[in-house]
C-alpha cells in the first residue's frame, strides 16, 4: 500500500526525501502501465505526475483516498482541475521552478534559427561547404514578441534584452498598469504582436481560447521570415498550417518543443520531414539537471506538507 505514487521521472534525491516519511512507489514508466497504475491508486493519498499522466475523472474514481496531486511542471491541461476540486483534491504545480530552463531554451532556439549555421555537420563531413546557405541573422536588434507575459516570458525577455533584442508582449490578463510594461513593450492585440515581431515565443496555457491561436490566418499576418518558438503547448499552434507556411517561405524557422499529440508517432511525424530550418525536441525545454532538482524538491515539499497536515 503506497501513500504516494510517482508516475513519471523525478529527481532521485526528492524521491528519497519523501520515502523517509511515507510509503512511496516510484516508477518513471508507470504512466505507460495503466493496469499497474490503477491497482496502486486504490490506496494512494498522493500522486505525482508530469505532463503525460492524465488526471481525469476516470483516474480520480480509482483513487478514493487521494488528497493531493503534485505536478512536476507548470502546465495543467492534463489535470481536470474542476474534477479535483469537486473531490477535495489539492493540485500543486511547480510554479517558477523551471522558468530559467525554458527561458534559456527559447533564447538558444532563437539564436539557432536566426543564424541558420548549426545543422550542417553532416554536410561539412561529406565535403560540402555550404557557407552561403549558412549566412543568417544576428539576433541583436530583432524584436522578440512574447505571447503571454507570465514568469517564463519575463525571464525570456530579460535574456533577450541582455543580447540586444527589443521585446514586446501581448497578454490581456496582465493589467495595463503592471510595472512589467516599463521593461517590456505592451501591445494591445495579437495583430500588433504578429506584425511587429521577428521572433515569436509562445507562453500561454492550452485552453479553448488558445487552441490553434497560431493558425493559418495568424501565420498569414506575421512579419515575413519571422521565427517561431513554442515551449508552451502543442495545441496552441496549428501544426499543419505552420508546416505549410514554412514550406511556402512565409515563416523563416520554427522550434517546437511541444506537440498536439505526445509523444509524436512516426506516421504523424512524417509531416515535419525535410522542412527547412525546423528544430524539434521532445518536450524538454523546462527540464535541465538543475530545474529537475528544483521542481522535484518543490513538489516533494508541497506534497509532504499537505499529507503531514491532514
Amino acid at each position: 500500500m503506497s501513500d504516494i505514487v510517482i508516475t513519471e521521472f523525478m529527481d532521485r534525491a526528492s524521491v528519497d526525501t519523501l520515502s523517509a516519511d511515507f510509503d512511496v512507489h516510484y516508477s518513471p514508466e508507470l504512466v505507460d502501465k495503466p493496469d499497474a497504475l490503477n491497482s496502486l491508486l486504490v490506496d494512494a493519498r498522493a500522486i505525482v505526475v508530469r505532463n503525460r499522466t492524465q488526471v481525469r475523472p476516470a483516474l480520480l474514481d480509482r483513487a478514493p483516498n487521494l488528497k493531493v496531486v503534485g505536478r512536476l511542471g507548470v502546465g495543467l491541461d492534463n489535470i481536470d482541475m474542476e474534477a479535483c476540486r469537486q473531490r477535495g483534491v489539492t493540485v500543486y504545480p511547480a510554479t517558477g521552478a523551471n522558468d530559467v530552463a525554458v527561458a534559456e531554451y527559447v533564447i538558444a532556439a532563437a539564436m539557432f534559427l536566426a543564424r541558420n549555421a548549426y545543422a550542417v555537420t553532416r554536410n561539412v563531413i561529406a565535403g560540402d561547404w555550404p557557407r552561403q546557405a549558412c549566412i543568417g541573422r544576428e539576433i541583436q536588434g530583432l524584436m522578440m514578441g512574447l505571447v503571454g507575459c507570465g514568469g517564463i516570458a519575463r525571464e525570456t525577455a530579460r535574456r533577450a534584452q541582455a543580447l540586444g533584442m527589443r521585446t514586446i508582449a501581448y497578454d490581456p490578463f496582465v493589467r495595463a498598469d503592471d510595472p512589467i510594461w516599463s521593461d517590456i513593450g505592451r501591445v494591445g492585440d495579437m495583430d500588433g504582436l504578429l506584425t511587429e515581431s521577428d521572433v515569436i515565443s509562445l507562453h500561454v496555457p492550452l485552453t479553448d481560447d488558445t487552441r490553434n491561436l497560431i493558425d493559418a490566418d495568424a501565420l498569414s499576418r506575421i512579419k515575413p521570415g519571422a521565427l517561431i518558438v513554442n515551449t508552451a503547448r502543442g495545441g496552441v499552434i496549428d501544426e499543419s498550417a505552420l508546416i505549410e507556411a514554412m514550406r511556402a517561405g512565409r515563416v523563416g524557422g520554427a522550434a517546437l518543443d511541444v506537440f498536439a499529440d505526445e509523444p509524436v508517432k512516426a506516421q504523424s511525424g512524417d509531416m515535419f520531414a525535410d522542412v527547412p530550418n525546423l528544430l524539434l525536441t521532445p518536450h524538454i525545454a523546462g527540464v535541465t539537471e538543475q530545474s529537475n532538482a528544483r521542481v522535484s524538491a518543490l513538489i516533494a515539499d508541497k506534497v509532504a506538507t499537505h499529507l503531514g497536515g491532514l
